[in-house]
Order: structure tokens, then sequence, then C-alpha cells
């Protein structure tokens, strides 16, 4: 994945038709060693293409699939009773979320510090 984020990055920053250096400079700024078959294989499969035709194509073979797991629609009445129980729901959680930021003071630091 960050070999084809590295060449699409090269594409943005105007250069249509990056090479396997133009990869390694990218990846290498950010201390990334560069494996040098699998930047051939991403130039290769994207050699000569305009990325956002790849992209666009790749869009429309995501919109394909189902994400739901095979599972059937539910019915109104069922809907309804899980709308009903959500807000129960989002006051435990706020509830839980207070409680983990008042841990993280009991540890004399935060994430941040």
């Amino acid at each position: 994945m960050r070999y084809v984020a590295a060449y699409l990055l090269a594409v943005l920053g105007g250069n249509n038709d990056p090479t396997a250096q133009d990869i390694k400079k990218i990846l290498g700024s950010v201390g990334i060693d560069a494996d040098d078959d699998k930047i051939a294989k991403v130039i290769g499969e994207l050699h000569g293409k305009d990325v956002n035709d790849v992209i666009a194509e790749g869009q429309t073979k995501l919109a394909s699939v189902s994400f739901s797991g095979g599972v059937g629609a539910a019915s109104g009445a069922a809907s309804a009773a899980k709308q009903e129980e959500a807000p129960a729901a989002e006051e435990k959680k706020e509830e839980k979320v207070e409680e983990d930021e008042e841990s993280d003071e009991d540890m004399g630091f935060g994430l941040f510090d």
C-alpha cells in the first residue's frame, strides 16, 4: 500500500509518470527502505494509465461488493426498538469516556505530554 501511496503522491505532485527513483525518494523521506520488486510491480501495473481512471474503476468495483454480511432487512418494529435503545447506549458510552479521562490523570501524564 505504501508503494501505491508514494506513486499517487508523485502523480499529485505533477509527475504523471513516476520512476522507481521517484518512489524511493518519497518513501526514503519518511524513513522507509524501498523494495525494488514491489516498486517495479506498482510501476508495471500503473504505467501509462491515468490514475483518476484507475481510482474510478476501483470505486465501481467496490460499489458492487456487499458489506451487509448476509443479514436480511430489519423489520420496522425491530428498527424502532433499536432506536429507542440508542439514547440509553449513548449515555452509558459518555459515562465510560469520562471515566477513561480520569484514569489518564491518575497516571500523571497524558497522551500528548
